[in-house]
């Protein structure tokens, strides 16, 4: 009766009230169900969709539509993420909290202490198995480190440690975590995993290592020099080297020619001489005396004693026969003055 006289006196005829109220309270309903019916995913994201208690890994970005009240939708962020083993703000120890000085002090093979900090980085592979796998798979990744950096510094020395030795050892501790993490499958994968700093615990330890490695730079850089006047010398050694073989072939095969070239005048000669052997005897005996003596005159003596003529030696090979004729008379004057006397 008090909701009637409420009506009437309103202005609000009666039967019309609970009806106005039942439609704003279905299109309410209606908003929430539509509300509650899509999500959205983000290129760096994927969502697990869960119905009935089963999830299903949605990978696709952008927008989704799910049952209202029934299926249940998480995102999951899948970009890379990372956090850090020992890490401190100061410079030396005083600069640690106890948690990050317990997990900074490393004992090393030969029995020294260091500080190690590290840097990981990882990204979820399987959101699903991110969220239900294990409550809290970064820290599990975080613990699976501290377990693989403590046994892998362990197996090296503190001079490995701060100095030539970093990159094995990141890429040996890399390869442990994923092997664990392989055999956890827990949903995220290692990324990577790399040395911040490596420091002794004392000052003067840390000094004396940095003096080390500025000897072992200055090694490579005397090194890398004289390795660049090697490779500039090398070549011009080998040019020269070319050029005295190249000279000594070119004088072997002169060598070779010119005793080719003898051997040849030998054997003509010799099938002269064969022919014609005093002939050829006088010839040679002519060409020798003018090679050795070119200004010297020869007088020939003919038969019984007497001299027939007498010959200059250049005039011998080119004008034999004109000489002969052309100075008979001349040479038989000179001989009979000189038989005079």
């Amino acid at each position: 009766m008090f909701g009637r006289k409420r009506e009437s006196s309103m202005g609000i005829p009666r039967g019309k009230g609970t009806a106005a109220a039942k439609i704003v309270l279905a299109l309410a309903i209606l908003a929430i169900l539509v509300g509650n019916s899509y999500y959205s995913i983000q290129e760096e994201e994927q969502a697990v969709v869960c119905t009935f208690g089963s999830p299903k890994a949605v990978t696709t970005p952008g927008l989704h539509f799910k049952v209202p009240f029934i299926q249940t939708v998480t995102k999951v962020n899948t970009t890379i993420q990372g956090f850090n083993i020992g890490y401190r703000d100061g410079t030396d120890a005083d600069g640690l909290t106890d948690d990050e000085m317990e997990d900074a002090l490393m004992i090393t093979s030969d029995y020294n202490f260091i500080y190690v900090d590290f840097y990981a980085e990882y990204r979820v592979t399987d959101p699903v198995k991110a969220l239900y796998a294990s409550e809290n798979p970064a820290l599990i990744l975080k613990n699976i480190a501290q377990n693989c950096i403590r046994t892998t510094i362990g197996s090296y020395s503190v001079d490995s440690v701060l100095t030539t030795g970093k990159n094995e050892i990141q890429s040996n501790i890399k390869q442990m975590i994923l092997d664990k993490l392989e055999t956890y499958d827990i949903g995220i994968q290692l990324v990577n995993i790399t040395i911040q700093d490596a420091t002794p615990p004392t000052t003067e330890v840390e000094n004396a290592f940095k003096e080390v490695e500025t000897a072992k730079q200055g090694k490579e850089t005397a090194l890398n020099n004289a390795n660049k006047y090697r490779n500039e010398q090398i070549p011009n050694a080998e040019a020269e080297s070319d050029k005295i073989l190249q000279d000594a072939e070119a004088k072997k095969q002169d060598r070779i020619n010119e005793a080719n070239g003898q051997a040849a005048r030998f054997n003509s000669m010799y099938q002269e001489y064969v022919k014609y052997p005093e002939v050829t005897k006088k010839r040679m005996f002519y060409e020798a005396i003018e090679e050795v003596l070119p200004d010297v005159k020869v007088v020939i003596e003919g038969e019984g004693g007497k001299t027939t003529t007498m010959l200059p030696l250049d005039s011998f090979v080119t004008q034999e026969a004109s000489s002969v004729g052309g100075n008979r008379g001349t040479v038989e004057d000179e001989t009979d003055e000189a038989k005079e006397e």
